[in-house]
């Protein structure tokens, strides 16, 4: 039986070695952890590692704790929704089509046909903060039967 336990055991470790090497390679843990905090911390990472964003699940995988959304579909829209559309600049539309692909690869985002009816839309903007783009949707939604807001969220 010790000789089981201790393939298993170099098994587990090889694996744990990976996921130092692949997924922790830019992780930065402090300094000032004693050596038996630190390898409490990766056993714990490794544990728990699908919740965890990685070069194959960018957006993790954490399960049990979905959140469901019920955007108000219902007619009349609201006025903003009726609003035309305005032209972006070249750079703002260069930059939504990289942001669009991203979240179409992501399977967050998939394209409409011409002939598919659309329930839900909502307008998106580019932020811009040093050279650096942001898509940002407007999202408007009833939260109680009498209130409403106007959400802004930040898309990755």
């Amino acid at each position: 039986m010790p000789k089981q336990i201790s393939i298993i055991s170099s098994v587990k470790n090889t694996y744990k070695e990976e996921f130092l090497d692949n997924q922790l390679v830019e992780a930065q843990i402090d300094p000032s952890l004693s050596p038996k905090m630190r390898h409490d911390l990766i056993d714990v990472l490794y544990t728990y590692k699908n919740a965890f964003a990685s070069d194959n699940e960018p957006l993790g995988a954490i399960k049990g704790n979905e959140v469901y959304i019920t955007l108000n579909i219902d007619r009349p829209y609201p006025p903003i929704l009726r609003r035309p559309a305005y032209p972006a600049s070249p750079r703002a539309r260069e930059s939504l089509e990289k942001h669009m692909q991203k979240l179409i690869q992501l399977v967050v985002l998939r394209k409409v046909g011409h002939n598919e009816e659309v329930e839900v839309t909502a307008p998106v903007i580019i932020a811009w903060h040093n050279d650096k783009s942001t898509m940002v949707g407007d999202f408007c939604q009833p939260v109680t039967p009498n209130q409403s807001t106007s959400m802004t969220a930040k898309i990755p």
